[in-house]
């Protein structure tokens, strides 16, 4: 419990500090902020006398950290959805996520059975080059029992400055003793483009999962190598996708057109927070049809690029309707370490647009309403009196909600039952894919011979069904009904996983998808808005 006399003291002294700051500002501030100052001044007041009644009276001893990162929650949720105090523990992770890079030994895991267990080596990292495999379990680390690990012990032990040393015991499927391999620690990128490949002699496909420091880099490296495959025709992946740094959004989109176009421009309330994103015509890329695919997770950086494309007519958008965030944060650091994103101003498509959707009703709303099964069909009667803008090319398109397909290709939703099995903790699929690929690995020689002759048939689905139910995992496969299919799509893409990596893990799964499926016709028209650029 923290002492009562200890509190008063260092909240009397903030509320001195922010009196001193209030008559120093009131000198030199107009009549209205100055009635919004003391107004300001007077709800401090009040929060310091809520604390020092909590306190002294509560019933049991406050947690002060957590009531206090509540109360700042509280207070920018009242702003707008987007606006955050982030606390300083999850802080690290989170900048990490964007930051592009790490140090330690390189592999995407999961804690399954009390261990960890490697789910994929990234790719030319330590773990990689020492040959760990998906589906390994790491038993001990520096000699030290790793059962029932956590997470946070996972990163303090296998984490650690490059050129360190770190000796793991491995559990391999197949292999009856466990052994240990010493891995040195290096730097570890986390890449944000996932799969990048070619789907046929024509098709390339790249999919991106988050707008990184590093995207554009690793994007424009992408195109590239595609281009040197003979790619014509590419589908960009956009779903799922939440968005990320701004800038990394227009040099994305920068990388698509060949003008001096308006990518995005952004309008603040301060003069140095509105600015205008042009593109640069001698870095585009102009040889190649695209299509965007989008889906209602699709946000805020997504949109920048969808827009800019379909504003552009540099190519079609394919999917559903966006998420609709069109709000740009800005961070500040803060003294304990922990972090504030405030919104500092409204991003437009090219044509003018402001994507973001309304959040007057509150963020329970906002966010519960992107996830209805009828929002398609919503959305489009909603567009009766909105406005509307014009494209490059004089096409009709609709600001307000997110950004609207070209091609509108519905959500596929799966029954409860495929939703259990895929989405279990226990990663049915992952762990039915490593074991049944350490049986037959040998059968193929690439992942392209794979992809042609492997087929799940309904005795091998049986097979898996049976895997389930030695795991305990209650479900009813006569509920799965036309499911079937994707299922057996997902343990084909598995067991390629589980054999060459995350990037076949991708290739295939991308063969068998039916979104991608039904884009691939409307290259036709994608090709007229190339040749008209």
């Amino acid at each position: 419990m923290i002492a009562h006399k200890e509190i008063n003291k260092k909240h009397n002294f903030a509320l001195i500090v922010a009196l001193a700051v209030f008559m120093l500002t009131a000198a030199f501030i107009g009549p209205s902020a100055y009635v919004k100052a003391v107004n300001i001044y007077d709800k401090i007041r009040v929060l310091n006398q809520i604390i020092s009644i909590v306190n002294e009276n509560y019933v049991e001893p406050v947690n002060w950290d957590e009531a206090l990162d509540g109360a700042f929650l509280g207070m920018l949720d009242e702003l707008d959805p987007h606006s955050s105090y982030i606390p300083r523990d999850h802080l690290e992770g989170i900048t990490e996520q964007y930051h592009g890079k790490f140090e330690g030994i390189g592999i995407e895991f999961d804690l399954l059975g009390g261990y960890i267990t490697v789910i994929s080596p990234v790719v030319d990292s330590p773990s990689d080059r020492a040959g760990l495999q998906p589906g390994d379990k790491i038993i001990s680390i520096d000699g030290k029992d790793a059962f029932g690990i956590s997470r946070e012990e996972v990163f303090t032990t296998l984490r650690g400055p490059k050129g360190s040393a770190v000796k793991i015991m491995i559990k391999r499927t197949g292999v009856e003793d466990p052994f240990e391999v010493e891995i040195i620690r290096d730097q570890i990128p986390i890449y944000s483009l996932v799969a990048s490949f070619m789907i046929d002699d024509e098709t390339g496909y790249m999919r991106l999962t988050r707008f990184a420091s590093t995207s554009a880099e690793e994007v424009s490296e992408a195109i590239n190598t595609l281009r040197s495959k003979g790619m014509s025709k590419l589908i960009f992946d956009l779903r799922t996708n939440s968005g990320g740094y701004l800038e990394q959004a227009v040099n994305i989109a920068d990388l698509f057109i060949t003008s001096n176009d308006t990518l995005v421009f952004t309008n603040g309330r301060k003069p140095d927070m509105s600015e205008v994103y042009t593109a640069n015509r001698n870095q585009g890329y102009g040889d190649f049809a695209i299509i965007v695919l989008i889906n209602r997770w699709s946000a805020s950086a997504s949109e920048i690029v969808a827009g800019a494309i379909q504003d552009l007519d540099r190519g079609l958008v394919v999917g559903e309707t966006s998420f609709g965030k069109g709000l740009v944060q800005r961070q500040w650091p803060l003294k304990d370490g922990s972090a504030l994103r405030v919104t500092i101003a409204r991003y437009y498509t090219p044509s003018g647009r402001l994507i973001q959707r309304p959040y007057d009703k509150g963020n329970r709303d906002y966010y519960q309403d992107f996830g209805k099964k009828d929002r398609e069909e919503v959305l489009d009667s909603l567009r009766i009196g909105k406005p509307k803008y014009k494209t490059k090319k004089g096409r009709e398109v609709f600001g307000g909600g997110g950004i609207s397909p070209d091609i509108h290709i519905p959500l596929i939703e799966y029954n409860a039952e495929t939703n259990n099995l895929l989405g279990n903790p226990k990663r049915l699929t992952f762990n039915w894919g490593t074991g049944f690929a350490n049986e037959k690995k040998g059968n193929w020689k690439n992942v392209h011979l794979f992809n042609q002759e492997f087929q799940v048939t309904d005795e091998i689905l049986n097979d898996f069904y049976s895997f389930v139910g030695e795991k305990e995992v209650i479900f009813d496969k006569g509920d799965i009904g036309s499911d079937k299919a994707y299922i057996k799509s997902v343990l084909k893409a598995e067991v390629a996983g589980a054999i060459w990596g995350r990037s076949a893990y991708y290739n295939v799964l991308v063969s068998n998808d039916p979104n991608i499926r039904s884009a691939l016709p409307h290259f036709e028209v994608a090709k007229e808005f190339l040749n008209a650029n």
